[in-house]
């Protein structure tokens, strides 16, 4: 377990680096050389201490001892000028392991500030090699860090599903282990710690149960790769431990990702770990090279124009994601095993490549699983959504069916911060994988197996697990099932307004088949339906289900009226129809596939108490999503207080953004970089919304003069949606942050205004009624500095503005509840409904 003491030391290291190199990877180069460098020194003073002789900074590079460079007798430029040159020296010196070489190769100290690198190294010097388990979960910690600063598509993987998919895949001591887009080595060390677990003679496998996210854990940043130093190992002996440390190796095109991985494994053991540069997909040098397990969450993102690989792989692609599912595929010995995280694209896009790719998977007898992730498992850097694909070439040979399992929560919410929640379905999904190898099957909602043939059967080869669930087993279902065709009818609107004719009021809704509950307003009393019992209305195109008690008039086409027999309620109908027992197949009609389905038909009794039950449970949705979509925040304004102008610059800093020959042009983002570069799609109102984000270099924001965020600044949209604003505070996790064209920052003087009660105002009527009243007179939608610098805000005394800032806080916390309390009570009714389904 990381300990708080080492912990504190590295976040200590980062935050004295971080004024000098702000780029988080950098930071973690800088800290990596300079553990390094003091472990080599460490390593040589244990070999004297046992009688031996120092290996490393001996002869020429003796000058460079680690007490030599903390010797208080140097100033702090010569221990600058010392330091500079002692990386110079690891590079290229004869004496020093190549491993080590090539660490330090094109190490270099970015900053001369000799007061900075006196305190980084105080904090380096708490370091030690003596507890080599502690260390590798210390530089696992600090390579966190590089969650957001991967390239092109790389997302650092979450150490619990790294965990998963080896637990699950099983690597065995005598077998050879591949990453070929190791990154930080994330997939080797939890495959090593794995074998070594299994055997020690001090693991008792009967009394083990992976959970996947520690009780600990209070967020994903806490979780450790396989966390069990715990255990001896006392059963591999000295030629297995020689074999398990030669068998695991790993790729990576980049020189960066494949120095820390060397750096990774040699601090978890490994003295020649086998960690290649080499570009997996053009290079053809190790094509040759089979394994028995392959594990990888290779790059997600294809380069402008696409790859260029060799001729050698099976599917003809340009496209990374496929590239290098086809290259693991076909790099499995006989009983070969492999686990991979893919996106979507690889499950159910129809481009031919693609195509091509899940037929190989298929019929070539290699897909045994597919386990759905949720889509924020790679928050806060990326909301994409993510499967992990499962291969093993016997198990494969020996099923006729492909498992499909749904994972909808991993232990974590799926927030920026990613905290632990109690709802995990990984131990689950773990345990019906894990029977699914033996040949068993265990019923559960997470699981469908489908024959491999029905996924054949258009093909198209879709791996989508939703997309073959309608095949319910209603076996547990205490109530007869009926065909849904035979106890409802449709009902003809006499007739149906088209779309221009939607007025904003009226004495009748109209209902079309929108996710909205009333489309617009009419007066046309021909054109009601009207039902002696209430009716419910299907979107044939959009599977939407709504519950109508009163008159109404049909939107243009696309719904269909359903009334029911006497022998089943409207509204029990209505709830069952919202759990979507048909799924939407895109922009196609789905009426036919309805009525061929099967619902539980329980006696009228037990439907109106069914129904009763979920009204209760409605009604409080409906009364806390009262408060919380109308609640806005108010003052008693006290006339005394000053209204000052927003221009004023002693009161507020109006910063804009960048414009003119450097502003980043649409080829300069990226999916990962140095600064992220925010566009109006990432400010809400009082927060942000990081679900889709763009990166510049560090190259190109060097170029930019104006935008650059400080904590405590408040942000505001002027082009687009208007009036937005979010706050950078210290919970949001992004160190480099500009705003684009379309925003300002207002960045107060707090001795005179809280940023938060600016943040606070900015909402309030005073400053949207001057708003929307520039607006009314304007043409264009947008707000110029000119005209937000005369715009008036309240300024009371700071006092003052403490305690309404925390009366508004408190009202927001009582808000939130209600948000919880609407997910609370929709949860009772999608449990009670899966209770009337048959489902545990």
């Amino acid at each position: 377990m990381l300990d708080k003491d080492t912990k504190q030391r590295i976040n200590s290291a980062r935050q004295i680096l971080v004024g000098k190199v702000p780029d988080p990877k950098a930071q973690v180069e800088q800290i990596t050389n300079a553990l390094i460098y003091k472990f080599m020194d460490d390593m040589d003073r244990d070999n004297e201490e046992l009688g031996g002789k120092a290996q490393f900074l001996t002869g020429d590079l003796k000058e460079f001892s680690w007490g030599r460079l903390m010797s208080r007798e140097l100033s702090g430029t010569e221990r600058w000028d010392l330091y500079t040159r002692a990386l110079t020296s690891f590079a290229r010196s004869e004496q020093i392991p190549e491993l080590f070489r090539t660490i330090f190769k094109d190490a270099y100290l970015p900053y001369r500030d000799p007061e900075t690198l006196n305190l980084f190294l105080k904090e380096i010097n708490g370091f030690s090699y003596s507890n080599s388990e502690n260390l590798g979960n210390a530089f696992e910690y600090l390579l966190s860090i590089l969650g957001s600063q991967g390239d092109a598509g790389q997302f650092r993987t979450p150490r619990h599903i790294i965990d998963f998919i080896v637990e699950v895949v099983n690597p065995q001591k005598r077998e050879r282990i591949l990453d070929p887009a190791c990154g930080t080595a994330g997939f080797l060390i939890s495959s090593y710690k794995y074998i070594w677990r299994e055997n020690s003679s001090n693991y008792k496998a009967k009394e083990y149960v992976p959970t996947f996210a520690e009780t600990e854990n209070a967020d994903i940043a806490s979780v450790q790769i396989q966390k069990n130093g715990k255990y001896n190992g006392a059963e591999l002996n000295p030629d297995d431990r020689t074999r398990l440390a030669r068998n695991i190796v790993g790729y990576d095109i980049s020189p960066d990702m494949v120095r820390l991985s060397l750096v990774n494994l040699y601090l978890h053991g490994f003295s020649t770990p086998q960690i290649y540069e080499y570009d997996t997909l053009t290079y053809e040098e190790r094509w040759g090279d089979n394994f028995d397990i392959i594990l990888a969450n290779p790059p997600f993102m294809t380069p402008k124009g696409g790859i260029r690989p060799h001729k050698l792989f099976q599917v003809s692609a340009n496209r990374a994601e496929v590239l290098f599912v086809d290259y693991i595929a076909e790099h499995l010995t006989l009983n070969g095993r492999g686990g991979i995280i893919v996106p979507e694209g690889i499950i159910f896009q129809s481009a031919n490549a693609y195509k091509a790719l899940r037929k190989m998977l298929v019929d070539e007898i290699y897909l045994y699983a597919v386990v759905s992730l949720p889509a924020g498992v790679f928050q806060p850097y990326s909301g994409v959504k993510t499967s992990i694909l499962f291969l093993d070439k016997q198990l494969a040979k020996k099923n006729d069916e492909i498992l499909f399992v749904k994972v909808e929560n991993d232990g974590f919410d799926l927030g920026a911060q990613r905290r632990r929640i109690e709802k995990n379905d990984l131990p689950q999904a773990f345990e019906i994988l894990r029977d699914w190898q033996k040949g068993r099957k265990i019923e559960s909602k997470l699981a469908l197996w489908v024959k491999k043939k029905k996924i054949a059967e258009n093909g198209d080869y879709n791996l989508t697990g939703d997309r073959y669930r309608e095949a319910v087993d209603y076996s547990k279902v205490k109530w007869p099932m009926v065909r849904l065709g035979e106890i409802i009818a449709t009902v003809t609107p006499p007739i149906k307004i088209k779309k221009e004719n939607f007025s904003n009021k009226g004495s009748f809704p109209i209902i079309d088949q929108s996710q909205n509950e009333i489309a617009g307003w009419t007066d046309d009393s021909e054109a009601l339906v009207k039902g002696d019992k209430p009716l419910v209305i299907f979107g044939d195109h959009t599977c939407a289900v709504k519950y109508i008690e009163r008159p109404f008039a049909q939107g243009a086409d696309g719904i269909k009226i359903l009334r029911t027999v006497d022998k089943l309620l409207s509204k029990f109908l209505y709830f069952l129809l919202r759990t979507n027992p048909v799924k939407s197949d895109g922009y196609k009609r789905h009426f036919t596939k309805l009525k061929q389905i099967q619902i539980p038909l329980p006696p009228l009794e037990v439907q109106k108490e069914i129904v009763a039950e979920l009204d209760s449970y409605q009604k409080v949705i409906d009364g806390a999503r009262q408060v919380a979509e109308n609640w806005k925040p108010r003052i008693k304004i006290n006339p005394d207080w000053p209204l000052v102008q927003l221009g004023k610059d002693e009161i507020v800093e109006i910063v804009d953004g960048d414009r003119g020959k450097n502003y980043p042009k649409k080829s300069d983002f990226m999916k990962e970089g140095f600064c992220l570069f925010l566009n109006t799609s990432n400010v809400r109102k009082g927060e942000f919304n990081f679900s889709k984000l763009d990166f510049i270099s560090k190259e190109r924001d060097e170029l930019l003069s104006k935008g650059k965020l400080k904590r405590h600044d408040v942000i505001l949209t002027t082009r687009g949606t208007l009036g937005n604003t979010s706050y950078y505070n210290d919970s949001v996790i992004f160190k480099n942050l500009r705003i684009n064209s379309g925003m300002v920052i207002l960045r107060c003087n707090r001795n005179k205004l809280l940023p938060k009660f600016l943040l606070k105002t900015l909402n309030f009527e005073l400053f949207t009624s001057q708003l929307n009243q520039y607006l009314s007179g304007s043409a264009q939608h947008q707000l110029p500095i000119r005209v937000l610098s005369q715009i008036q805000i309240l300024l009371p005394p700071l006092e003052v503005q403490k305690k309404i800032v925390a009366e508004i806080e408190k009202e927001q916390k009582m808000v939130e509840e209600c948000k919880k309390l609407i997910a609370i009570h929709e949860q009772k009714i999608k449990n009670k409904i899966a209770e009337v389904w048959g489902e545990e």
